[in-house]
């Protein structure tokens, strides 16, 4: 099968940046259509999967969780005694950095079928400068926010210092 020119930038970037990405048949009732996460790889089944920009975000989910745990995960990612709220505001954060770095257009991530139909605000917020998660990314390591950029005469994001926790 033919994958889209999208698709296979996100994928490069992807597995470029340290994270297992596999095409794979999956079955139809994944978590995201045509996407499951397995021992901290992203598998992708190119005849299912429906949103290319889902595999952005999933990688985003991935790359802010620490090593150590990200290999256990498995499914719809979920940190055993973690409240997800802030890794989700961090994934969304770094998906929208990722887009912006590939200059790919941040709505093939913030599609309208997904974000339980907020995307189009989640959208307008980052176009606003209004980046939610973004102070986790910075306590990660990944990026800065504005004012620590400014003290330390550094870039702020949406730029970031690497793409994956340790």
């Amino acid at each position: 099968m033919r994958r889209s020119e999208t698709e296979s930038t996100i994928v490069n970037f992807v597995s470029l940046i340290g994270l297992e990405v596999a095409y794979t048949d999956l079955p139809d009732d994944t978590f995201l259509p045509g996407l499951y996460i397995q021992d901290g790889r992203i598998l992708i089944d190119p005849l299912r999967l429906k949103h290319p920009g889902d595999l952005l975000h999933e990688a985003g989910h991935l790359a802010v969780i620490p090593s150590i745990v990200r290999s256990t995960l498995t499914g719809e990612v979920n940190v055993p005694s973690t409240q997800m709220e802030p890794i989700e505001a961090q994934a969304m954060a770094w998906s929208y950095a990722a887009a912006l770095y590939l200059k790919i257009d941040p709505a093939v991530v913030f599609h309208s079928e997904g974000y339980h139909g907020r995307s189009e605000a989640i959208l307008q917020s980052f176009s606003y400068g209004v980046y939610i998660g973004v102070q986790g990314l910075e306590r990660a390591g990944l990026t800065l926010t504005p004012a620590t950029a400014a003290r330390t005469r550094q870039e702020a994001y949406p730029k970031m210092i690497k793409w994956v926790c340790d």
